[in-house]
């Protein structure tokens, strides 16, 4: 029996399968941006309800996290140009900035 360290057969089958998982937490860090801004923030500040920011804020933190990490991951399994990771990280930052971020992906990559 030979055993071949160094691959390891279902992450090298994941290459795709990270990238529409990738895509899928973009839209949750998206929408849980869009919460925080337009729905929880007004409530703390304008109905005196603050823990809809608290629960929305650590939700929004875990996905933001998990996209920047997802990024790293995706560029290394997608063997992606560096200014595609600069892109994605931008794109966490702003409202709607991960499904324009998305959008322009597929043109440029096909995904």
């Amino acid at each position: 029996m030979h055993i071949k360290f160094g691959s390891f057969a279902p992450m090298q089958k994941s290459a795709g399968t990270s990238l529409h998982f990738f895509r899928k937490i973009g839209y949750a860090e998206g929408i849980s941006l869009l919460v925080l801004l337009g729905i929880a923030m007004p409530l703390k500040y304008l109905a005196g309800y603050p823990l809809a920011v608290k629960y929305t804020g650590w939700a929004h933190g875990l996905l933001f996290v998990a996209y920047l990490a997802l990024a790293l991951w995706v560029k290394e399994q997608e063997n992606w140009p560096f200014k595609y990771l600069i892109y994605a990280f931008l794109a966490a930052f702003f409202p709607f900035g991960t499904f324009l971020f998305d959008k322009w992906l597929k043109k440029h990559n096909q995904a």
